[in-house]
């Protein structure tokens, strides 16, 4: 199938509300070029050591979207200029030049697939929905999962790390809670091992997606987990929807800051005795969080690390 794509010229100030505008007018995809630097936050999310050298800031953002050739580019074009005028009053939205072109017919569902093959988390086999299970590989534990818009498929060294901490520790009674769940890996897995509830929670709408997708590709009914969008570190009705005092175990891979602010918090969530499972720390950091997890009244039980990455477990006496 060929596309048509558009390359709209506008400011870095304007270019998250434009790309809502371009959303709310149905169209999906939309691609941002900019040269704005990336924050500290944003380096350590990409999981990479070295990053691209980018040019200074200039003020300028690129938003490209794509039309299917039969789609009335006409008439989206002319909604889009009446949007654009519209803002134009109130936020500085450039030029506004746009530049049209064809794709070539490249097939962008199904061409990623190549980077994504199946892989082994000890003797859990992890596997892609387009590849089959080797006969030799039929008496593992085998989870299906695609990668998607949420993160989270076990290939990451933190993801493994946090595997691990749950299969030492989930029971045929233990109730999990995730927090920053991504695609579900965690709580899908906590209850492969035997778990008897997960609940899951993130700030990204689309993780509720994955993890319901990725639930029912591997056979786990609806009654057996919850999923909720929401920000459990300061949302009040959040914390009241997942339950005080009613968990077995709590995991959470995310990022060392983050954890240091959710800690104090999660303790609510926790029976006495219960375990808290951190990861996404990079290896300097773990200090950081054993520190915030004395300080909540925890007890640490084990730090494990797997290549640049730690892991803290805990207890709540």
């Amino acid at each position: 199938m060929k596309w048509n794509k558009f390359r709209l010229k506008t400011t870095t100030q304007a270019e998250d509300i434009v790309s809502s505008m371009l959303m709310g007018l149905g169209i999906q995809g939309v691609e941002i070029e900019d040269k704005i630097p990336l924050s500290q936050s944003d380096k350590e999310q990409m999981f990479v050591d070295i990053l691209p050298q980018i040019e200074a800031d200039d003020g300028v953002a690129y938003l490209s979207f794509y039309l299917e050739e039969e789609e009335d580019k006409d008439r989206v074009l002319s909604d889009v200029r009446r949007e654009l005028e519209e803002m134009s009053s109130y936020i500085d939205v450039g030029d506004c030049l746009i530049e049209e072109s064809q794709t070539e017919d490249v097939d962008w569902v199904n061409n990623w697939k190549q980077y994504f093959h199946q892989f082994y988390v000890d003797d859990i086999l992890i596997i892609p929905s387009w590849e089959d299970v080797k006969p030799e590989d039929e008496d593992k534990m085998v989870i299906h999962i695609d990668p998607g818009t949420a993160f989270g498929t076990g290939m990451h060294e933190t993801t493994q790390l946090c595997i691990r901490q749950l299969r030492k520790y989930v029971t045929e009674n233990t109730r999990v809670l995730d927090v920053g769940c991504g695609s579900g890996i965690l709580g899908m897995l906590a209850l492969k091992f035997g778990a008897a509830y997960s609940v899951g929670t993130d700030l990204d709408p689309c993780a509720i997606d994955a993890t319901h997708e990725n639930m029912e590709t591997n056979g786990i009914s609806r009654d057996r987990y919850e999923v909720m969008a929401g920000n459990i570190i300061d949302d009040k009705a959040v914390q009241d929807k997942v339950g005080y005092g009613c968990y077995d175990i709590v995991a959470a891979n995310i990022l060392a800051d983050v954890l240091v602010e959710l800690t104090p918090v999660i303790t609510r969530q926790l029976k006495n005795g219960g375990i808290y499972i951190t990861s996404g720390i990079i290896d300097g950091k773990e200090q950081t969080v054993t520190e915030a997890v004395r300080a909540a009244g925890m007890e640490v039980l084990d730090v494990t690390y797997q290549g640049e990455w730690a892991c803290v477990t805990a207890r709540k006496n």
